[in-house]
C-alpha cells in the first residue's frame, strides 16, 4: 500500500472514531456528523475522492465491511425475543414491511420517475429502521417500556429482514439483466439459477452457523481465538457463496449470524461486544467514504421529484404503513402516533445502497447513480427530524419516563428496601431485584416495583426494560456476584453508573480482591461493608432526606452531621441523581436533597 494511501485511510478511521466520540459527548446522532464530514471532504472541498484514491479495491472493501455489519445484525436477532415481542411487532415487521416496500416503490417510480429496478431497490432499502441509530435515540428519549420495546424490536428485526429483501430484489434484477444479455438461457433457467443460488446461500449460512457453534460448544476453539475465528469465518463464507452467485454471500452471512445467535453460546455477549467494536469502526469509515464518493453532478440531478419522494416516504408512507399494520392490535393511539413518525434509517441502509449501486451502475441500469444520494438524503432527513423530535413528542404524548434517573437495586435486604423507599419519596424510579419472593415481600408491601429472578439471565435481559434506569446498585452479601452484576451492566450504563459495596474495608488488602476492571465503583463509603449496613439497620439507623435551602446550606449540613453518618446520594432540584462518592465532585446546591444513613437523631453526636 502506498504511503499516501496509508495516510488517507488512517485519517478516515481516526476522523470517524473522533466523530463518534463527539456525538457521544454532545448527545447528537453520529450519522449526521459522519455524513456532513463525508460531504465536506468529498463533493464540497474535493479533498477526498474514494474511487480515485482506493481504485478497484473500493467495492470489495465495502462488500466485506457490509458482510461483517450484516452478520453482526443477525447476531442480535433471537427467535425467542421475536416471539416474546408480541403480535404488535410481528405485524410491524411483516405487513408493515411489505406495505413500506410497495408504497415507497410506487412513489419512487411514479413520483421520482425512477426505473422499476431502481425504484424497487429503493423501496426495499427504505424499510430498514436501523438499531444503530435507534438505540442511542431511545436511550436519550427515555420512553416508557412498552413504547421503547416496540421501536427497539421493530428496528432489530427489520435490520436483517430489510437487508435480505434488498438482496433478493437485487438478485431478481441481476437475473433479468442476465437474460437480456444472454437470451439463449431463457427466463426459466435464469430463475432456476436464482433459486438454486438463494437456497445454497441459506443452506450454507445455516450449516456454517451450526458448525461454528458446534466448534465453540465442544471447546475446539480456545476462548482467545473465538472472536478472530468468527470474523475469519464470516469473510470466508461471504467470499465462498459470492463465487457461486453475486452478492448471495450477504444472505449467507446474515443467516449464519441468526443461527449463531440462537445457539445459546456461553460467551455470546462477549462475542457480540467484539463485533460491535469492529462494526463501530466500519460504520464510521463507511459513512465517510460513501458520502464522500457522491459527485456534485449527481446531487445536482436531485430535483423536486426527489424531494417529493422523500416527503412521501417520511410523511405519508410510514404513517399509513403503521396505521394499517397495527389495526386491531392493542397499541394505544399515542404509541401508534409515535411509531408512525419515528423510523430513522441507518448504516445498513447506507451500506446496502453503497454496495449495490456499483454493479447496477456498471450494468447500465437507468438512474442507478441516483440510488446512493437518495438513500443518503433519506437517512439524513430521518435521523435529523426524528432525532430532534423523539424526546419532545414522547413527552407530549405522555410516553416518556417521568424521571430517567432511575435505580436498579440488586439484593433485597431490609436496609436496601428502606433506601428504595427514600428514593421513591423523591420521585426516583426504583426497581428492587432478588431471586427470593420472601426477600421481596417488604418491597411489594411498600408498593415498590420489583423483579424476581436472576438479573444476569437471558430472561431478564429481554423482559426487563431499563430505559428509565441510569444506575445499578449491587448490594447482595456476595461480593463476587456484585462484581459480576456491575460488569454486566457497565457497557450499557457506563462505569460511573454501576456501584457495589466494598468487599474489604482495609485498603491494604485490595490486591486480594477483584481487579478494578472487573467490578463496579465503590458505593457510598469505602469503609462500610454489607455487614456494617445490616448491623447499623438493626441498631436503629434510618435513611434521611434533607433538602438544602438558602438558610440551611451544605456547609451547615456538614457541620451538623453526626460523626458516623454515611452519605448516600444527592438528588438535584431537577431530579438528577448522583451517588457518593461521585457527589463529592460537585457539592450540592440550594434546592438539592441529600440522602444519608445515620442513627436516630437523639443517639447521634454532630461532628466537631
Amino acid at each position: 500500500m502506498e504511503p499516501n494511501l496509508i495516510l488517507i485511510f488512517s485519517f478516515i478511521v481516526v476522523l470517524g472514531v473522533s466523530i463518534q466520540w463527539l456525538a457521544w459527548r454532545f448527545q447528537v446522532p453520529a450519522i449526521v456528523l459522519l455524513l456532513m464530514a463525508g460531504f465536506a471532504l468529498g463533493p464540497v472541498l474535493g479533498w477526498l475522492n474514494p474511487e480515485q484514491t482506493f481504485g478497484h479495491i473500493l467495492p470489495p472493501l465495502i462488500a466485506l465491511s457490509v458482510a461483517i455489519i450484516l452478520f453482526e445484525g443477525g447476531l442480535n436477532l433471537q427467535w425467542h425475543e421475536y416471539k416474546e415481542a408480541g403480535v404488535d411487532v410481528r405485524r410491524l415487521v411483516s405487513l408493515g414491511l411489505f406495505l413500506t416496500w410497495t408504497l415507497n416503490t410506487a412513489a419512487a417510480h411514479f413520483i421520482a420517475d425512477l426505473s422499476w429496478p431502481i425504484a424497487t431497490l429503493f423501496g426495499a432499502i427504505s424499510v430498514v429502521t436501523g438499531p444503530t441509530v435507534l438505540m442511542p435515540l431511545l436511550k436519550h428519549a427515555r420512553l416508557q417500556r412498552r413504547t421503547a420495546a416496540l421501536l427497539k424490536w421493530e428496528g432489530i428485526v427489520n435490520d436483517p429482514l430489510g437487508a435480505l429483501l434488498a438482496i433478493l430484489v437485487f438478485q431478481y434484477w441481476a437475473v433479468w439483466y442476465w437474460v437480456l444479455e444472454s437470451p439463449e438461457h431463457g427466463i426459466l433457467a435464469a430463475l432456476g439459477n436464482l433459486g438454486l443460488g438463494l437456497l445454497a446461500a441459506i443452506g450454507a449460512g445455516i450449516g456454517f452457523g451450526y458448525l461454528l457453534s458446534w466448534a465453540f460448544h465442544r471447546g475446539h476453539v480456545p476462548e482467545f481465538l473465538k472472536s478472530p475465528v468468527m470474523l475469519g469465518a464470516v469473510l470466508l463464507l461471504y467470499v465462498a457463496i459470492n463465487a457461486v452467485q453475486e452478492e448471495a454471500g450477504l444472505l449467507a452471512v446474515t443467516v449464519a449470524g441468526v443461527v449463531v445467535a440462537n445457539q445459546r453460546l456461553r460467551n455470546i455477549e462477549e462475542l457480540r461486544r467484539f463485533k460491535e467494536h469492529i462494526t463501530l469502526i466500519l460504520v464510521s469509515t463507511l459513512f465517510i467514504v460513501l458520502s464522500a464518493n457522491i459527485e456534485l453532478e449527481t446531487l445536482a440531478r436531485l430535483n423536486w421529484r426527489s424531494l417529493a419522494l422523500l416527503g412521501i416516504a417520511i410523511f405519508l408512507v410510514r404513517p399509513l404503513s403503521v396505521y394499517l399494520a397495527t389495526l386491531g392490535t392493542g397499541i394505544k393511539w399515542q404509541e401508534r402516533l409515535l411509531l408512525a413518525w419515528i423510523a430513522p434509517r441507518g448504516i445498513v441502509a447506507a451500506s446496502m445502497a453503497g454496495l449495490l449501486a456499483f454493479p447496477l451502475i456498471h450494468q447500465g441500469f437507468e438512474g442507478a447513480d441516483q440510488l446512493l444520494p437518495l438513500v443518503f438524503a433519506l437517512i439524513a432527513a430521518t435521523v435529523i427530524l426524528h432525532g430532534l423530535t423523539m424526546s419532545g413528542l414522547g413527552r407530549l404524548l405522555g410516553l416518556a419516563a417521568h424521571n430517567p434517573h432511575g435505580v436498579l437495586i440488586v439484593g433485597a435486604t431490609p436496609w436496601s428496601i428502606d433506601l428504595a423507599r427514600s428514593l421513591k419519596k423523591l420521585g426516583i424510579p426504583v426497581i428492587v431485584n432478588d431471586t427470593s419472593w420472601h426477600h421481596l415481600r417488604a418491597a411489594r408491601l411498600s408498593n415498590l416495583e420489583i423483579y424476581r429472578g436472576q438479573i444476569l439471565s437471558e430472561v431478564a435481559a429481554t423482559s426487563l426494560e431499563l430505559n428509565a434506569i441510569s444506575y445499578v446498585l449491587a448490594v447482595t452479601a456476595n461480593d463476587a456476584y456484585n462484581a459480576l452484576v456491575c460488569t454486566r451492566f457497565a457497557p450499557q450504563l457506563g462505569q460511573n453508573h454501576v456501584f457495589q459495596l466494598p468487599s474489604i474495608a482495609n485498603s491494604s488488602e485490595e490486591d486480594k480482591t477483584f481487579a478494578r476492571s472487573a467490578r463496579g465503583r465503590i458505593a457510598f463509603d469505602e469503609n462500610t461493608q454489607y455487614e456494617d449496613f445490616m448491623r447499623h439497620y438493626y441498631h436503629g439507623w434510618e435513611f434521611h432526606n434533607t433538602q438544602l435551602t438558602e438558610e440551611y446550606t451544605y456547609e451547615d449540613y456538614l457541620q451538623d452531621r453526626p460523626r458516623d453518618m454515611i452519605l448516600i446520594a444527592v438528588v438535584a432540584k431537577n431530579g438528577q441523581l448522583t451517588f457518593y462518592p461521585l457527589a463529592d465532585l460537585n457539592p450540592p446546591e440550594t434546592g438539592d436533597t441529600i440522602i444519608s444513613f445515620s442513627p436516630d437523631d437523639s443517639e447521634s453526636e454532630p461532628e466537631k
